[in-house]
């Protein structure tokens, strides 16, 4: 993470406004150094993973396309309003803590999330069923993150184990996406009514609403969907089907990490597909942009 942007000017302010979030550590250093254990606790790393998009947006702003959908993944997608321009890069940082800190308060303790690929959604259905787990996340090719207890998803896992490609507890403290935080959407909800909007959901960039892969058009409702993903199926298929139908004609993932690109391109062969961590200089990444937009 921030291998391209850690020196970025045009993200300077965004590294040191997180750092007042992160007791005052710089989280440059906090990746180089810290351990998974840091890494990954719940408020630490939903702040990493926003400041890297945005860090990512700000270093290639004078680059992106006139015409762009943006669509966030978890914690991704109040990051996507920052990068669209609806918030203020500062204000999205402040919202993901306070989103997180929500996540938190509301979480019964001993959740996580568990990665699922290769069964049928009836197949994942009948074993949250059986195991009071939930879905999380619906990505394409039949992939799924669920929720729940870990000693409920040990057992879940064990079972699905036998039929499904791949199985694999994600290092995540809470049950994102399912109703077991749904106070947490509802304390969430109310920190996003001291937000300020930077200007009308429909002027410029489009963004995608995670729970159902919709453009956002009306602020209230979108603020209601933003809130609301913290406690229900984030439908991920949806979203990468929305950039389509609004005639994307390349995906770039800010990162971290490649996952998103992957699925992009393994649902959509024909379409481009990179993640900024692909490159090896902005200057790449420029390039890139440059060759698969449109103006």
């Amino acid at each position: 993470m921030f291998a391209l942007t850690a020196d970025a000017p045009q993200a300077a302010g965004l590294f040191a406004h997180a750092a007042t979030l992160l007791g005052d550590r710089d989280p440059r250093e906090i990746v180089r150094t810290g351990s998974g254990d840091v890494l990954h606790r719940n408020r630490t790393g939903q702040i990493l993973c926003s400041l890297q998009a945005l860090a990512a947006a700000a270093a290639l702003r004078d680059t992106l396309p006139d015409r762009l959908t943006v669509a966030g993944y978890s914690v991704g997608e109040v990051a996507a309003w920052g990068v669209a321009g609806l918030f203020s890069a500062t204000d999205t940082l402040d919202l993901v803590a306070r989103r997180a800190e929500a996540m938190d308060a509301a979480s019964p303790g001993g959740d996580g999330l568990l990665f699922v690929r290769g069964l049928s959604r009836k197949s994942i259905e009948r074993l949250c069923e059986r195991h009071n787990a939930a879905i999380a996340i619906v990505n394409p090719g039949n992939a799924f993150v669920l929720g729940g207890s870990r000693a409920t998803l040990e057992a879940l896992a064990d079972e699905a184990k036998a039929d499904a490609a791949r199985v694999v507890g994600l290092p995540v403290e809470v049950a994102s996406h399912t109703r077991r935080l749904a106070g947490a959407s509802a304390a969430f909800r109310a920190s996003l009514r001291h937000v300020r909007l930077m200007r009308s959901p429909t002027d410029g960039a489009r963004v995608l609403s995670g729970v159902d892969g919709s453009p956002v058009i009306d602020t209230k409702a979108g603020f209601d969907k933003l809130a609301a993903q913290i406690s229900q199926t984030v439908q991920w298929a949806d979203c990468l089907q929305g950039c389509i139908e609004g005639g994307a004609t390349a995906f770039l993932e800010l990162g971290p990490g490649r996952a998103l690109s992957e699925m992009a391109a393994g649902a959509y062969s024909d379409i481009p597909a990179r993640s900024l961590e692909a490159f090896r200089t902005l200057q790449g990444a420029y390039a890139w942009l440059r060759d698969h937009s449109t103006k």
